[in-house]
């Protein structure tokens, strides 16, 4: 349920998309985080601005604005050609407003749900991304933005402390800063019975000042699919590990959809480090029906207590969980609609519901 128009100024294109239908799933499926003051509030959609050429010489500006239910970004791109065989520029500003579920959310259900910690996270980056020329199947691209973090309650009022009294960021103050430089290398490999990822994310905070933040933090993610018959298998592994100075936010969150199904998002653990592994099968019903059955397994590897102000254990999460399931996959014209039913440790079910869109 909603609209969506696509308007030609000149020459550049808008995209206004309203959207409905998350708000009636999520009243039917999820507990409020807070009440609704407005009706806009209400409505969940997307603005996107993309020019072509801007100055005249092919630079091309993109300005994307997402509001959801609880959260906003704005992200706002520019590019300059330049010939193939350089690192193609971007100069990216985004702002974002999100709330902080994964570390300071409030496991309910047999963990199968996490509630609102009253802990929300307004950031604000500004930087250059600089994304190399890709070479037979691997593909690099590197960063140095710099990020001011201000966590603010519900309400939108800056705070310091969580509900508990522990600080919510790594100065302990009301924000934080810090100049990051990334480095994000990707593989991909396939063929008609498999394909192969590998991604590796390795992020330097860089202490321009000494009260911004340094730490060195990575993340890595191997993905192999294979085709059994009519079936197809699906594996990955993800994990990652942070060294040096950490607000709670910056922690790893184990447990929820696309992590460990059957949890809410963060109830399994936080931790410095993780470890997650998801295996699925998929085989065909029909034409345009698929079967699913699934096993997710993530564990904080014993970290989460050097988390600042030990979230994780305030919270009584377990740090490890397994969560397994069904679920089917019916494709049409219009995108592709997903359904999961998972039961974790605790014997908790859970359903999951997701719809994409079809690339126009």
């Amino acid at each position: 349920m909603g609209a969506q128009k696509s308007i030609h100024a000149g020459k550049a294109k808008i995209d206004v998309n309203v959207d409905f239908t998350h708000k009636l799933c999520a009243a039917l499926m999820l507990q409020p985080f807070r009440n609704s003051g407005s009706p806009l509030e209400l409505v969940i959609g997307s603005l996107c601005i993309k020019h072509p050429n801007l100055f005249g010489k092919s630079e091309k500006l993109d300005v994307l604005w997402d509001k959801g239910l609880y959260d906003s970004n704005i992200l706002i791109t520019y590019r300059k050609p330049r010939p193939e065989w350089l690192a193609q520029q971007s100069f990216v500003v985004q702002h974002s407003v999100s709330p902080e579920i994964g570390v300071h959310g409030l496991p309910d259900d047999n963990f199968s749900r996490s509630g609102s910690g009253g802990v929300n996270l307004s950031r604000l980056s500004a930087g250059l991304d600089l994304s190399e020329p890709a070479s037979s199947n691997w593909s690099s691209k590197t960063s140095i933005k710099f990020e001011h973090i201000c966590p603010v309650s519900d309400e939108g009022q800056s705070i310091n402390r969580d509900t508990h009294g522990f600080p919510v960021t790594c100065s302990g103050g009301y924000n934080d800063s810090m100049v990051v430089v990334k480095q994000e290398s990707r593989y991909a490999k396939a063929n008609d019975r498999s394909f192969s990822q590998f991604s590796l994310q390795i992020e330097q905070g860089v202490p321009i000042l000494s009260k911004w933040l340094i730490f060195n933090r990575f993340k890595f993610v191997a993905s192999r699919g294979l085709k059994l018959g009519p079936a197809f298998l699906l594996t990955s592994l993800t994990g990652g590990s942070i060294v040096g100075d950490i607000a709670p936010y910056q922690a790893f969150a184990i447990g929820g959809l696309g992590s460990v199904r059957g949890y809410g998002e963060g109830a399994v653990g936080c931790g410095r480090s993780c470890l997650v592994a998801n295996n699925e099968l998929t085989f065909p019903l029909s034409q345009m029906l698929d079967g699913a059955v699934f096993l997710d397994c993530g564990s904080d590897l014993g970290s989460g207590r050097h988390v600042p102000g030990n979230p994780a254990l305030r919270h009584g999460k377990p740090g490890n969980g397994i969560g397994f399931g069904y679920g089917l996959r019916f494709k049409s014209q219009l995108g592709h609609f997903q359904v999961d039913y998972a039961v974790n440790a605790f014997q908790q079910r859970t359903v999951y519901f997701g719809f994409s869109n079809l690339p126009s």
